[in-house]
């Protein structure tokens, strides 16, 4: 019996962090923010991450002492925003993985040696697989400091006012809105699976591949019914955004593009670590 219980809390917490995901989604959704309550405009931090982007990613693959520098910008903007950055550190990690697999079979194919650190040889793979591991977490911690802190219709906003085609707007807007409906199909399907599936929650290949199916053909059907009716309001292929405007730039989007850029710039140009002696370390 006490077997019993146990699986069906664990059916319940597995049942209520996906409703929680959805509730968590859709309010982010529906919140009105104040723009006025913010002191910075989402077109100066969208300028100010892709700039860092660019001067972060153009430096050289094997030179992790200029590298480690750009790790300023995460850890001092994540707190100028009002969050932490342990936290935005963490939820990096989740693409770890993913970033990893770009470059994993670097040691592999480069065994040339880099440099010796007293009787380990360390190779220019492994140096280039760090190198690809540092940027790819720092660039993930920029997006999401830039989406938290101006919320991810704001950053939309932002590149409408910097020209982006509204096409890739109008993508990017609608996967970010549609999510929860995509975790509503599928929390619905859970539930009906195992109302019928008499206690056994476990799934075999065969049964995900079907659910995998009805999933995207319920996916499918119901973007149908939303593109129609999005065509009969009068839908032209760009998302207009009726609440809010953007902030307007004001004195403090300058001050903090300019200083922050100027850093960027230093660091990208000027070898801080050989500078300071350090490039013996790297």
């Amino acid at each position: 019996m006490g077997c019993v219980v146990t699986a069906n809390e664990d059916k319940a917490n597995e049942m209520s962090k996906l409703e929680q995901a959805i509730i968590a989604l859709q309010n982010m959704q529906t919140a009105v923010r104040a723009e006025t309550d913010r002191t910075l405009s989402p077109v100066c931090g969208l300028m100010v991450t892709v700039v860092y982007l660019i001067a972060m990613l153009s430096v050289r693959v094997d030179n992790i002492g200029m590298l480690l520098w750009f790790a300023i910008y995460p850890i001092v903007a994540a707190p100028l925003f009002g969050m932490s950055f342990g936290s935005v550190f963490v939820k990096s990690l989740y693409t770890l993985p993913f970033i990893a697999f770009i470059g994993i079979f670097n040691p592999l194919f480069d065994t040339e040696p880099a440099l010796t650190v007293g009787a380990i040889t360390v190779t220019r793979g492994w140096i280039s697989f760090a190198s690809i591991l540092l940027r790819g977490l720092m660039s993930v911690q920029a997006i999401i400091i830039l989406v938290l802190a101006f919320g991810f219709e704001g950053v939309c906003r932002g590149m409408r006012k910097l020209h982006v085609p509204a096409f890739l707007v109008t993508q990017l807007l609608m996967v970010y809105r549609y999510m929860s409906v995509l975790l509503i199909e599928l929390l619905n399907m859970r539930r009906a699976r195992e109302s019928r599936s008499y206690g056994n929650s476990r799934m075999g290949l065969k049964m995900w591949g079907q659910m995998t199916g009805q999933l995207f053909l319920r996916t499918v059907n119901r973007s149908e019914r939303i593109n129609r009716a999005m065509l009969a309001r009068g839908f032209t292929g760009a998302m207009p955004f009726y609440r809010l405007e953007a902030t307007g730039w004001r004195m403090a989007d300058t001050m903090f593009a300019v200083v922050w850029i100027s850093v960027f710039l230093v660091l990208r140009l000027v070898n801080v670590s050989a500078a300071l002696g350090f490039d013996r370390l790297f």
